[in-house]
């Protein structure tokens, strides 16, 4: 259909030409223009600033002052880790900001405006005051407008006002920006602009790029107000303590206090945490996936139901007629003459439409249109009256029939279970059209519609299935036709289906019913969120796919809406992430990529906090017993470096499989609580040990930092497993740096440390490695109790 027609055509009385190009010209020069302030991501300066000046990197910055000043600038050395990191943080989040801008210019929103007499399409920022606006079904209002004239406008202001139900709209009427057509076509002038819009940031907000708190991100943050809670105390008993040592010289008591406080602060899992969701969405763009916030992966990789809509999902978006099947007394070409009258007079935005158009393609406006209702996902039909023909309706059958359509159930019944979208087209006998399809209805002929199911749909769900997601199919096509073409695709039960006309009413039915079925068909917009929700009541994470304005209910409700590009704007600015070559083939790549980020950082998580606990526990200690710090800044930058900083890095970036469980933060401290304690007990034993035998302090240090790097090692390879060859070979290089530093005079001097005697390094291998199972025995214990308390899922 040739929309430049519609607006010669439209109305005989009033001819909507819209503004000229010079006064566009004139608009533009006045400033009255529909801009939009963007934010779609920090600026370099905001980057720079939000990772170098941080409260961690400040204290971090104030303790290396405090280290210089006391004569050892060496020990400053964990300054420049933080300095790299930084760096590192910017360096990606800067790459990730650039792809992130890229993609969202693919997926901005446009309008349609009519300017010298012809409708054109413009970016959103192009519009410009009295504007005339082309609006039809899936288009978003992207200004303030007062309506002109139309035929069946139907919007949904649900992201404005909260009103759910779709707002048919007469001439005079506003229409608001950040609404969405859900119904008909028509016209409005544009009376407000940019700044000056009813809503004039909502496009915008869903191309933001925005790090917001996830689940586990919040578990951090939890975990983190605990720790300054326990460190702002023992910092001051620590530094008390030290500096009342005998023999002991501020100086020294300084560096000791230092260690122990750069030690309880896991400044680097707040990095790392950051620097995975960044690299995520980095690599996710590689398979033509926007991250509208960064979240997103995390919440579907915790997904374990998928509702998906047929259309654009399981089947290619596309239809064919395959048939239509002539089942009353009129003539075939009557038919023909008919369907082409039909859907070149009514606006052609749904696939259906689509499909009988491509058929009748070659249609003359031989007979004048004097009224017309346009489909809406809600009503399930369309119809129009001609001048000769008559009243003639096309839709879903049993809607149009209603009590009457047994007659033609086993005919429709027949033709679905094949597996074909079955529509009916019927001759309304007194002429009359309205909502209500009153008078006399005869069925003419059946439509049948074919969908062609997505080559790798099969694959796809085989995967879901194997992941312990459970697939439900929603959609507004007869149940029967649905289930085939689950079946066709590889969705398990597909059998278990139900037209949503029956649903219950009841709450609890309802969501029993919910939990059994697998597809539903002839579900409304309002049904697919109600579905949802009940899904979520039951204590699932569910995430909806949807291409159309009636799936915005519900990718609203779900706690992941993922769109599809060629979609409706409106599906695309309330969705968390976008497939931008309309493919659902991409998911099982997010999947992935947000359990492999979620589940390596939970492993990697332990390493961090054990160092944390450790240097909390070996800080009390020393407290209480009045001891020297036993290891300095330095030191605690080789292991911490060695043991925890780079593989950790590398750990958090490696391939990894499993579901994600819930209880991140009680495992996580399950594991973390008995490994800090025992490498402060260790750590604590063999520097007691050392000073009692008469050692000196150098060699007594050198000697417990032995100790702490062995058990952080065991630690490592704990976290690591399952071992493979890279994990293996990284591990053991990592210990081999540090056995270097030990061994070699240049490390030595670095790292203040002394020659080890034979025995003792002996002594030290033996008890490291006699260490293993001691631990995996106790931390096994430990977390079974905490799992057990905190009623934890396990991994």
């Amino acid at each position: 259909m040739n929309l430049n027609n519609v607006v010669n055509k439209e109305n005989n009385n009033e001819l909507i030409r819209g503004l000229t190009t010079d006064e566009v010209n004139q608009r533009v020069k006045e400033g009255k223009v529909n801009y939009i302030p963007k934010a779609p991501s920090r600026t370099l300066w905001q980057i720079i600033r939000a990772n170098l000046f941080t409260s961690f990197n400040a204290i971090n910055f104030a303790l290396a002052i405090i280290i210089i000043l006391a004569g050892s600038p060496k020990n400053a050395i964990f300054v420049g880790v933080i300095i790299v990191n930084t760096l590192i943080g910017v360096a990606q989040e800067i790459r990730a900001k650039d792809i992130l801008e890229k993609l969202s210019v693919i997926s901005m929103a446009h309008a349609k405006v009519v300017r010298n007499g012809v409708i054109q399409q413009i970016q959103v920022e192009e519009i410009v005051l009295d504007d005339v606006l082309y609006l039809e079904t899936g288009l978003q209002v992207l200004a303030d407008a007062k309506f002109l004239q139309g035929n069946g406008l139907e919007v949904d202001e649900s992201m404005l006002t909260g009103e759910s139900d779709a707002i048919v709209k007469y001439p005079k009427e506003q229409l608001l920006s950040g609404s969405f057509v859900v119904a008909g076509e028509g016209y409005g002038v544009v009376t407000k602009v940019g700044k000056e819009t009813y809503s004039s940031t909502l496009a915008e907000e869903a191309k933001q790029f925005k790090i917001i708190n996830s689940e586990l991100q919040a578990a951090i943050n939890k975990i983190f107000k605990v720790i300054i809670w326990i460190v702002l105390p023992l910092t001051a008993l620590l530094t008390l303590t030290q500096l009342r040592i005998p023999g002991s010289s501020w100086q020294d008591a300084a560096i000791g206090t230092v260690s122990g406080i750069i030690g309880m602060i896991p400044e680097g899992l707040v990095l790392l945490t950051s620097a995975t969701f960044i690299v995520s969405i980095i690599k996710l763009s590689k398979y033509d996936t926007l991250v509208q916030e960064l979240s997103a992966t995390e919440v579907l990789a915790r997904v374990d139901v998928l509702c998906l809509d047929k259309t654009g999902t399981l089947t290619q978006g596309e239809l064919r007629l395959s048939e239509v099947k002539n089942i009353g007394n009129r003539d075939s070409n009557e038919i023909d003459q008919v369907l082409s009258s039909l859907v070149h007079n009514l606006p052609s935005n749904n696939q259906t439409q689509k499909a009988i158009l491509a058929k009748y393609k070659d249609y003359k406006d031989n007979d004048k249109c004097l009224d017309k209702i346009v489909f809406s996902s809600k009503r399930k039909w369309c119809g129009a009256s001609f001048q000769e023909l008559g009243t003639w309706i096309l839709g879903a059958p049993e809607i149009i029939l209603n009590k009457e359509y047994h007659f033609i159930a086993n005919l429709v019944e027949e033709e679905a279970k094949k597996g074909k979208r079955v529509l009916l087209l019927a001759n309304v006998k007194n002429n009359k059209l309205s909502s209500t399809l009153t008078g006399n209805i005869e069925s003419v002929a059946l439509i049948l519609i074919e969908d062609i199911i997505r080559e790798a749909a099969p694959d796809v769900l085989k995967y879901f299935d194997k992941q312990g997601v459970n697939v439900k199919i929603i959609s507004g096509d007869s149940p029967i036709t649905v289930a085939e073409v689950a079946r066709r695709a590889g969705v398990k039960n597909s059998e278990n289906y139900i037209d949503a006309r029956n649903l219950p009413e009841d709450e609890e039915e309802f969501k029993k019913l919910v939990s059994t079925t697998t597809v539903f068909g002839r579900v409304t917009p309002h049904q697919k969120k109600r579905i949802v929700m009940a899904l979520q009541e039951k204590g699932h994470t569910v995430a909806m796919t949807g291409d159309g304005v009636n799936d915005v209910l519900a990718l609203k409700a779900s706690d992941c809406g993922i769109a599809m590009a060629n979609g409706s704007d409106a599906t695309k600015a309330v969705a968390q992430l976008v497939l931008m070559k309309s493919d659902f083939t991409a998911l099982p790549k997010v999947v992935e990529e947000g359990r492999k980020q979620i589940n390596n950082l939970e492993r990697v998580s332990e390493l961090f906090l054990s160092k944390t606990v450790y240097s909390i526990a070996l800080a009390f200690i020393c407290s209480i017993l009045f001891l020297q710090f036993p290891i300095l800044p330095i030191q605690l930058s080789l292991v911490g470096s060695c043991a925890i900083g780079i593989p950790s890095f590398f750990l958090a970036l490696l391939p990894s499989t499993g579901g994600v469980k819930k209880g991140f933060l009680p495992r996580v401290v399950a594991v973390s609580i008995p490994n800090g304690l025992l490498l402060a007990l260790f750590t604590i034993i063999t520097f007691v040990a050392a000073l009692h035998m008469g050692e000196p302090m150098e060699y007594s240090r050198t000697l417990a930092l032995l100790m702490f790097a062995g058990i952080s090692m065991v630690v490592l390879f704990r976290v690591a497993r399952p071992l493979t060859k890279f994990k293996t070979i990284m591990c053991l290089s990592m210990f081999g740096i540090i056995v270097i530093a030990f061994l070699t005079p240049i490390g030595r001097i670095i790292f203040s440390l002394s020659t080890i005697h034979l025995r003792d390094w002996i002594i030290s291998l033996v008890v490291i490695v006699l260490s293993g199972p001691l631990i995996t025995k106790i931390v096994d214990i430990f977390r079974v109790r905490i799992n057990r308390k905190f009623k934890v899922e396990t991994i």
